[in-house]
């Protein structure tokens, strides 16, 4: 496996990979060992990087090998984290005599997550800088301390302050950390005894205060005149064991966010016509985006209004413009829809891509909002419209093709517009928002699951540290409201009004994290005041479908924000943490640090004062 002479550092027997293997003659479970080795000489080898004073890598090798390459149980419940995809075939590497085995470079080790599986066996999951986590690593025999405390000889493991279980890794070098602190400024005020400096990883930085190891800003922060002391080989400190955490903890981080406004909501919008200049163009469209963001929009004018939200019309069109924007989309639309209908079975069978997508589509548009009558019925038109609509999205957007969740995307598009190719456009533009949620790699939904997190952190650290406590620290169950913007927790007329709401992107790209924030504090009481597990936790948030009031969501998710934007906008040190909250949701990207003007938002807070209470 390695070329150069290499020093055993650390070895233990005992640690096993878990399948989902779904033969009777399949191991469920692969022993092997896990080993630390350092390098006796340097690598020639391109893919390894050294970056600190020794060559020091992490390997696991396995004993037996498994033929299902894909069926690793990732140790949390597959239904909310794992998207129903279409597998593009690839060209397999061949399979070493040795099976399952894979190294990483300790220079590569971005985290490590430590946690207890339903057997109460330790397991970990080591994930690279890349974004890519290693299948988990059941430790039946123990041996995860020790392994720590290997590690802690090379590299600095911080815990997360977003899970308590998750420690991110830093090299053990006060050269390169200098050159990290140095890379920001903050708080930059001369002779403040605030500190200025701090790591470059926004997240571990700017909530450095939120960890259970750490107050307001720890060992993350360092004054200017404060020399940087690495830890040592020799420091005893490691993280806690999960098992010598005793029930939850209160977090106090320091940060005080001010009080929180009442809000009031307002009517829908009501009038059109009015908005529309002699030519039908439509005037003042952000007074529009307003009124349509405080009450939603009147039924009656939902069909010709959300082609606007969805980008298929551009505000400033004439009648004339759109009469001729529709014309070219139709053609195009069934251009489209005749590749896909055109391909005979014997085509199909020697394209298991498309035949994958239809399968899907075929499966999913049978069990789509039956409940509704414009999808009721085994001979229903609308099942009909739905199928062909997503499969000629599959030739609109080959890449992507189609995804399990689409349908619910779709469904309420075709409900209001009542339009086949009306409804397909707007589903364009509603992909053009949300496309990302549905990618293999499943990296958007996981940002958008660590930025929830340091939200809720940040507004109800007792909720985050009873959830943390309870192994539900990773929200994981709030995957399929992120997914599908909480499509199946509200009633589908609710959701009609919620998704016109998000479709305004006011007052925040990113305002769907405060609604997850909003229902989640709704539920505190009920969780925090009860002896609640994992499964009980989970059966309590899959229980409150159709039972949430959305009014009341989104009152609760307006005052967040306003909260958020005022304590920001103040000249308090607060405003910083503030600024970094208001920076997660009003964009994917977390930046270091805001300019001065980011409290200027399209967001008319003038005019919003008088629905605070």
């Amino acid at each position: 496996w390695f070329v150069f002479p290499l020093q055993l550092i650390f070895e233990k027997e005992g640690v096993y990979l878990h399948t989902n293997a779904k033969r009777s003659n399949q191991d469920t479970t692969i022993p092997g060992f896990i080993r630390i080795v350092e390098r006796v000489s340097k690598t020639v080898e391109v893919h390894i990087q050294i970056n600190l004073n020794k060559d020091v890598f992490l390997t696991t090798q396995e004993g037996e090998g498994g033929e299902e390459d894909t069926n690793f149980d990732p140790g949390y419940e597959p239904d909310w984290a794992v998207i129903s995809t279409v597998k593009k075939d690839r060209d397999h590497a061949p399979v070493k005599e040795s099976g399952w085995a894979f190294s990483l470079p300790l220079s590569e080790l971005y985290s490590l997550r430590r946690a207890r599986f339903s057997l109460g066996r330790n397991f970990l999951v080591l994930t690279s800088r890349g974004g890519h986590p290693l299948p988990p690593l059941h430790f039946h025999r123990g041996g995860t301390r020790e392994l720590l405390r290997a590690l802690h000889r090379y590299i600095i493991l911080d815990p997360s302050p977003v899970d308590g279980r998750l420690f991110l890794a830093y090299p053990n070098d006060s050269g390169e950390q200098s050159q990290a602190f140095d890379r920001l400024q903050l708080l930059d005020d001369g002779g403040s005894d605030l500190v200025t400096r701090f790591i470059h990883d926004p997240y571990a930085t700017t909530f450095g205060g939120f960890s259970k190891v750490t107050n307001f800003f720890r060992a993350a922060l360092r004054p200017p005149e404060s020399p940087i002391h690495p830890r040592t080989v020799q420091d005893p400190s490691l993280p806690p064991q999960p098992d010598d955490e005793p029930g939850f903890e209160l977090i106090t981080c320091g940060v005080e966010l001010g009080p929180r406004p009442d809000v009031t909501r307002g009517q829908p919008l009501d009038k059109w016509e009015e908005f529309l200049d002699p030519e039908g163009r439509v005037q003042n469209p952000e007074r529009i985006k307003e009124l349509v963001f405080r009450g939603g929009i009147t039924p009656t004018l939902r069909k010709e209004a959300w082609k606007f939200l969805l980008g298929f019309y551009p505000w400033n069109s004439t009648r004339k413009e759109r009469d001729d924007i529709l014309r070219v989309k139709t053609d195009e639309y069934f251009r489209m829809k005749v590749q896909w209908k055109s391909i005979s079975e014997e085509q199909e069978m020697r394209n298991s891509l498309l035949r994958g997508y239809r399968n899907l589509i075929e499966r999913d548009v049978s069990r789509t909002d039956r409940h509704n009558t414009f999808f009721s019925g085994n001979d229903n038109p609308g099942l009909t419209l739905l199928h062909d609509v997503l499969m000629t999205y599959c030739m609109y957007n080959f890449d992507l093709g189609y995804v399990q969740g689409m349908s619910d995307l779709l469904a309420p598009l075709l409900f209001v517009t009542q339009n086949e190719v009306e409804s397909f456009w707007c589903l364009t533009g509603f992909m053009e928002l949300v496309h990302q949620n549905f990618e293999e790699s499943q990296e958007a939904m996981k940002q958008q699951l660590l930025q929830l997190s340091i939200l809720l952190k940040a507004l109800d650290p007792e909720l985050c540290d009873f959830l943390d406590s309870q192994d539900s620290g990773s929200l994981c169950f709030c995957f399929r409201w992120l997914l599908i913007w909480f499509k199946r927790e509200f009633s589908f007329e609710d959701i009609l009004t919620l998704w016109e709401v998000l479709w305004t992107r006011l007052p925040c790209e990113n305002f769907h994290l405060l609604i997850a924030c909003s229902i989640l504090e709704s539920q505190r009481g009920e969780l925090i005041g009860s002896d609640h597990d994992f499964n009980t936790i989970l059966k309590h948030i899959n229980e409150l479908t159709m039972k949430l009031d959305l009014q009341s969501v989104l009152r609760g998710a307006e005052a967040i924000y306003l909260q958020l934007i005022h304590c920001s906008c103040s000249h308090i040190a607060q405003n910083l943490i503030c600024k970094q909250l208001i920076s997660i949701v009003n964009s994917f990207i977390l930046p270091p640090c805001l300019p001065d003007n980011a409290c200027d938002k399209p967001y008319p807070l003038e005019s919003a004062e008088k629905f605070i209470v």
